[in-house]
């Protein structure tokens, strides 16, 4: 595929991504949409390769840092948004448990991270988890990492949809 074609391709994924994120603004998708607008890192992914993912990612993030809800966007920018160009090459290893701690890791990191980036943005406190206080926190992010799990199966069957039932009529198209 010809560089145009790739560019042409990036843009058209970046600009979805950032037109899903700004749907954001609709309460109660605040976690939801930056996961879904994630998703769409797969086609650069599949069609180009992850170098052009990443570019694409990083064009996506940057309008989305600009123009969207807080919350939304942050999360979108430290890991949902290039959390499927990771995985691809977490997978890259062929080691199941290692790749499943990699990916673990990675996510609590972002995870840990993002509530500090609250903590600051939004003076959230473990005092917000009521009663259980510290460990209302650590029960949260243990359903956190269910969620997660769930998220990174999914993208494993978005990921093989997409290889079966539209990439051929894509490369058709970018030809």
């Amino acid at each position: 595929m010809k560089s145009t074609k790739k560019i042409t391709l990036c843009g058209l994924v970046a600009a979805i991504s950032v037109m899903v994120m700004l749907t954001s603004y609709f309460p109660y998708l605040t976690y939801a949409i930056p996961a879904i607008a994630g998703l769409f890192m797969i086609v650069p992914l599949i069609e180009c390769g992850v170098s052009w993912s990443f570019g694409t990612y990083i064009a996506s993030a940057a309008i989305v840092f600009i123009t969207g809800e807080m919350e939304s966007k942050i999360l979108y920018v430290m890991f949902l948004g290039y959390y499927p160009i990771l995985k691809s090459l977490i997978e890259k290893i062929n080691k199941q448990a290692v790749e499943w701690l990699i990916k673990l890791v990675c996510f609590n990191a972002a995870a840990i991270a993002f509530y500090y980036v609250s903590t600051i943005l939004f003076s959230v406190s473990f005092d917000d988890f009521g009663e259980w206080g510290k460990y209302g926190a650590l029960l949260f992010l243990a359903l956190c990492n269910v969620v997660f799990v769930l998220y990174d199966i999914g993208i494993s069957r978005v990921a093989s949809y997409y290889i079966f039932s539209l990439h051929d009529k894509i490369k058709r198209i970018i030809k």
